[in-house]
């Protein structure tokens, strides 16, 4: 099976075989845009499952129970504060976690001990914290501005590194679509959006933007000389490039996604909730999400794009010219944008010119 991939690999490098990942950009498009609207409607739906951190509010921890069920906690928050709907979870085998809305120094330490009276511990083993909503609502700012500051900041280095706009506005519209995926994902699955959650995050677009870069490394080396050969577009110097590294891609995901899916794994269903389920989901989610955008959508981004520059549109129109075995075009004989009105005449001209 290694072999056979391998091989697969190889005969991708070195064009003996290629995947429709340019040619059927369109289609990859459709798939991450429809799966980021399904996904975004079922979350829009359930609502943000926002910690305690954003929100502001009281927690509780019970540690050492016998009994983790979490039933009696919500009858107990019921009795001392009847319009209190608590947020309960489980933590490992014998920790449970209760949030609550903003209660009184009185309220809390009620509370503190009626939990301890009910699950049968000590009263130093429920540990009790509170975060104002002033707090919560600053750290949810800070984390907008550090995400804008951060895409800003790498759109101009993409721009400079490049030497091209356009790739940049390329990977940046790639690295939107992981960030909306994982955000919707995350919102249908209903974990809980925690601080641990925001690191995950802008971990993932680091993790996205370095295999695009992969990408358009390959790009730009494939691109070489473009204008002054005959026998390739720049959407096949393109395509070349992405199955060039499809298979790097395709390994270096997999690398990450084994540790990261075990901590999920052992952060959901043996540690329960908790910093490792928070941010191993938005990694997991992020690094699949990014090694989707970066084989399918940046390369057909970069095209689209690209192939509205004048020099492209030209070069484009003499390999299909070379191709059908029509004359060169004279340079700068006429506009070449795209919807220029004297391409067709200028090409009828160049066959009369041949048949005379």
């Amino acid at each position: 099976m290694t072999a056979v991939f391998a091989q697969f690999g190889n005969d991708l490098h070195d064009g003996r075989r290629a995947l429709p990942i340019v040619r059927r950009r369109r289609t990859w498009y459709l798939i991450g845009a429809s799966l980021i609207i399904l996904l975004g409607v079922i979350a829009g739906l359930r609502g943000p499952n926002l910690g305690i951190e954003f929100t502001g509010g009281s927690e509780f921890q019970i540690a050492q129970v016998a009994d983790p069920d979490q039933a009696i906690a919500r009858d107990v928050v019921r009795e001392v504060v009847p319009d209190n709907e608590p947020k309960i979870t489980v933590l490992g085998s014998d920790t449970l976690r209760v949030q609550t809305s903003e209660l009184s120094s009185d309220q809390t330490t009620q509370l503190a001990a009626d939990l301890a009276s009910a699950y049968g511990v000590s009263a130093q083993d429920v540990s009790s914290s509170f975060i104002g909503p002033v707090w919560g609502s600053d750290v949810t700012v800070k984390m907008l501005r550090g995400v804008v500051v951060f895409l800003a900041l790498t759109a101009t280095v993409m721009a400079l590194y490049f030497r091209n706009l356009r790739a940049s506005i390329a990977a940046m519209i790639a690295l939107l679509h992981d960030m909306l995926l994982t955000a919707a994902v995350y919102g249908v699955v209903g974990f809980e959006i925690t601080p641990a959650t925001v690191i995950g995050f802008l971990t993932i677009l680091g993790y996205s933007l370095y295999d695009t870069i992969v990408v358009f490394d390959k790009v730009r080396e494939n691109a070489e000389g473009l204008l002054d050969q005959r026998e390739r577009t720049f959407a096949e110097a393109v395509e070349l490039a992405a199955n060039q590294t499809l298979v790097r891609s395709i390994n270096t995901s997999v690398v990450a996604l084994l540790p990261v899916g075990s901590i999920l794994a052992i952060g959901a269903f043996v540690l329960g909730a908790g910093t490792l389920k928070d941010i191993s989901l938005a990694l997991f989610v992020g690094i699949l999400a990014g090694t989707y955008s970066s084989i399918f959508l940046a390369p057909g981004l970069l095209v689209d794009l690209r192939n509205r520059e004048r020099e492209i549109v030209r070069h484009n129109r003499l390999v299909e010219d070379h191709r059908a075995g029509r004359p060169a075009d004279v340079p700068g004989d006429v506009d070449d944008t795209p919807d220029s009105p004297s391409r067709a005449p200028r090409r009828r001209t160049a066959r009369n010119q041949a048949g005379a």
